[in-house]
């Protein structure tokens, strides 16, 4: 089973399974605690009736520290693996894992929220929410996801790219913070990146100059200055006899 007190004093797979150092994590935490108890006060039950015996009273779950909590939940959202993994990793069933996921969720959402981190989701407000004169990266993000049982899904999911079926955004990323300032509504895998960037209509800080790899190809916007690698000349083969 995979725990906190165990996986702390080893900061590389902490990183690998969660996305963010120990330190990182302790500063997620203390939202998380927050927003939790403002969920479920400690003198009501999970429903929102009064409790009829003090908290912490009778036999505790194996995510019953908010440490283990915020661990479950991040590692979740790092691997994306099954319920039933999930499940196996930290000695839950699948409709416990699943449970969890749903209480546990908003929950992420709104502490990080509070710590004023999540990115920004409206293209028409991008502008004033950050810094003018800025260098930025924009880039398409794919993750997987369950093969659709329709046939016409599972074409529209599938990428080419990743050769899976798959859920893509498209970031915008500051070159001084790495952090991400903007992340795109989500698309089927097998949409081009350029046309998720058009039909987002992104509007940028005055003075951006923005960074952008050969899949944003003709993805001009008003912006001071874009940037693109050049593709590589594929060399002539020469026939001999």
């Amino acid at each position: 089973m995979i725990t906190y007190t165990k996986l702390q004093s080893n900061g590389r797979q902490f990183l690998a399974l969660t996305g963010l150092t120990p330190r990182e994590f302790q500063l997620l935490l203390a939202a998380f605690i927050d927003s939790y108890e403002r969920y479920y006060p400690m003198d009501q039950t999970l429903t929102g009736q009064p409790r009829q015996r003090f908290a912490g009273g009778g036999r505790h779950g194996v995510l019953y520290s908010p440490e283990q909590k915020l661990l479950f939940i991040l590692v979740y959202l790092k691997t994306y693996p099954l319920q039933a993994v999930m499940g196996e990793l930290f000695e839950l069933s699948q409709p416990g894992v699943n449970d969890w996921l749903q209480r546990l969720l908003p929950l992420l959402h709104e502490a990080l929220d509070s710590m004023n981190v999540l990115p920004e989701r409206d293209p028409g407000h991008f502008a004033q929410q950050s810094a003018p004169r800025q260098s930025l990266i924009i880039d398409g993000t794919e993750r997987r996801r369950q093969r659709p049982k329709n046939p016409e899904k599972q074409a529209l999911h599938y990428s080419g790219k990743k050769k899976t079926h798959s859920d893509k955004n498209v970031v915008v990323v500051p070159v001084s913070s790495k952090r991400i300032s903007f992340l795109s509504q989500t698309y089927v895998g097998k949409t081009h990146d350029k046309k998720i960037a058009d039909q987002e209509n992104i509007a940028y800080p005055p003075g951006t100059e923005l960074y952008k790899d050969t899949g944003f190809q003709g993805y001009e916007p008003a912006v001071k200055r874009t940037y693109q690698p050049k593709k590589k000349a594929t060399p002539r083969r020469t026939h001999t006899r």
